[in-house]
């Protein structure tokens, strides 16, 4: 009886390792590669960081060179975004801040979403919408409660990029998971 009873452990033991191994690999696989430090097909740099042309007499028209189709434009110099239909019109554009981790230039994707969180610098957020991560910061647009814009404390890493609560809501509502994003110079 006791030969029995052990194999019969034995047997329940490894198909609990093997089911644990299992979920762990379905778990670490469901985890977005620009969050989990993996490179992947969720961003692709650009190949040159010249800035994108500029209409001189328009400072809130969309850049060239900043891609097709539906899309949200994050300009680095600028400070700005803008929202783009997938006829090419511009939907919205506002005026963001920026944390002080930047994320490269080039073709991303949303990858995570949280109605409302605590941001890096301790400030509640809400319509946070993650695109990157950068040296293990991550990128994300978000509107701060309060109506802040980060922190420029050097100490404190932040790749967080605020708009005011009503350009965070229609960013919320236009940038689901998977909307392209393009970051240009």
């Amino acid at each position: 009886m006791a030969r029995s009873s052990s194999g019969f452990v034995a047997g329940l033991t490894a198909a609990a390792v093997l089911t644990v191994g299992f979920l762990a690999h379905q778990a670490q696989a469901t985890v977005p590669r620009s969050l989990s430090g993996r490179p992947g097909p969720t961003a692709t740099p650009a190949a040159s960081v010249s800035k994108a042309p500029r209409d001189k007499r328009r400072p809130t028209a969309l850049p060239g060179g900043s891609g097709t189709g539906e899309r949200v434009v994050y300009s680095l110099d600028d400070d700005r975004v803008w929202l783009v239909g997938p006829d090419g019109s511009v939907q919205n554009t506002f005026r963001v801040g920026p944390g002080n981790v930047d994320p490269a230039p080039g073709t991303y994707a949303v990858v995570s979403r949280s109605k409302a969180i605590t941001g890096t610098d301790g400030v509640p957020v809400e319509h946070v919408v993650r695109f990157t991560s950068t040296d293990g910061v991550v990128i994300g647009f978000s509107a701060a409660l309060d109506g802040s814009w980060p922190t420029s404390d050097p100490a404190i890493r932040t790749g967080g990029i605020r708009e005011s609560r009503a350009d965070g809501e229609a960013m919320w509502m236009f940038a689901t998971i998977g909307q392209k994003v393009v970051v240009i110079r």
